[in-house]
């Protein structure tokens, strides 16, 4: 059984059944865009070994916001460079239920000389990322949780834009003291919750022929209208989820109004990732990748923290990893 935390105001933690994965086809599991600085990593294939790396190759900082962790091996690097005399700053969420998850690894890091706070309780701290050397910054879709990382399909990707890695931190430490956080744009392509429906449905808007669509939750009635208004304006838009009833009704109403609505069973990869690909098959290609759920809480309330980009490479390894889950995938209807 797996353990799905719904990232929303007043529901509870919820149960979805995921089979380990069958074997299945990523067309991709890196790819580099030299022009931006930008690296895509396609999970499950490409592993968390790059994370590792990051954390050993640190020489001054790392500082790290995460919704869950379960990763003995991530523990352990933070836990070693710290005692190499490295600062390791650490903000796990706190909120429904989650303090509980995260407690062990925190005790752990406590131990091993790593600064460990938790996020307010008052508020979901869901986005991952991490920020090296004021150097590096790591965007997420996936947790750190060890027992997942085979069977789900997330994405991250490596930003070394200086005002991207600048506006991170400057977020990361009013989070960890507990003050009100910037939520700077950078170079203008980081996407911060509360507050990130606008952009996510400017990204919607703006395409012209097609709109490839992967989350965890349907659940935003603004998401769900601007795809709606882009099928019926004539873009191909796909969307691909792993089945769960909850989201039934708004698939439906995706499928009515000509959405192209694909789900995938247990047996099959989890579908964790948080994606939006607009016009990606084309040179006029922009995508987001992030932590973003479409929910009301996780738009307007949560922590959350995502990437829009027009890098090619990332645009085109999205389009056919995304792709490529849609057709695994059947309609439910």
């Amino acid at each position: 059984m797996r353990m799905t935390r719904r990232v929303r105001i007043p529901l509870s933690v919820g149960l979805v059944t995921v089979v380990l994965a069958v074997a299945f086809v990523v067309p991709a599991t890196q790819s580099g865009a030299a022009a931006s600085g930008l690296r895509l990593y396609v999970e499950p294939a490409a592993g968390y070994g790059f994370i590792d790396r990051a954390i050993a190759e640190a020489h001054r900082t790392i500082d790290l916001s995460m919704y869950e962790l379960e990763d003995p091996a991530i523990e352990n690097d933070l836990v070693a460079r710290a005692r190499a005399g490295v600062e390791v700053r650490v903000v796990l969420d706190s909120d429904y239920g989650i303090s509980s998850v995260n407690a062990p690894a925190a005790a752990v890091l406590k131990r091993g000389g790593v600064h460990v706070v938790w996020a307010p309780s008052s508020q979901i701290f869901h986005a991952k990322y991490l920020v090296t050397d004021d150097a590096t910054l790591y965007v997420g879709t996936g947790n750190f949780s060890a027992q997942y990382y085979s069977s789900t399909r997330d994405f991250w990707i490596l930003d070394r834009d200086h005002n991207d890695v600048a506006a991170a931190t400057a977020t990361f430490s009013a989070d960890y003291a507990h003050r009100n956080a910037p939520l700077g744009s950078g170079s203008g392509d980081l996407v911060w919750s509360p507050g990130s429906t606008n952009a996510l449905v400017g990204l919607i808007d703006s395409a012209k022929r097609s709109l490839l669509v992967e989350n965890e939750e349907m659940d935003s009635s603004v998401i769900e209208s601007a795809l709606e208004s882009a099928a019926q304006r004539g873009v191909d838009v796909k969307v691909v989820m792993t089945y769960d009833a909850e989201w039934h009704d708004a698939l439906g109403q995706l499928a009515k109004a000509g959405v192209h609505v694909h789900v995938l069973s247990a047996a099959q990869v989890y579908i964790h990732a948080k994606v939006i690909c607009a016009d990606c098959n084309l040179s006029t290609a922009s995508a987001f990748v992030g932590s973003e759920n479409f929910s009301t809480s996780s738009l307007d309330y949560n922590r959350e923290l995502g990437i829009i980009t027009s890098a090619g490479t990332v645009t085109h390894s999205l389009w056919t990893t995304v792709l490529s889950d849609y057709a695994l995938g059947s309609p439910p209807f």
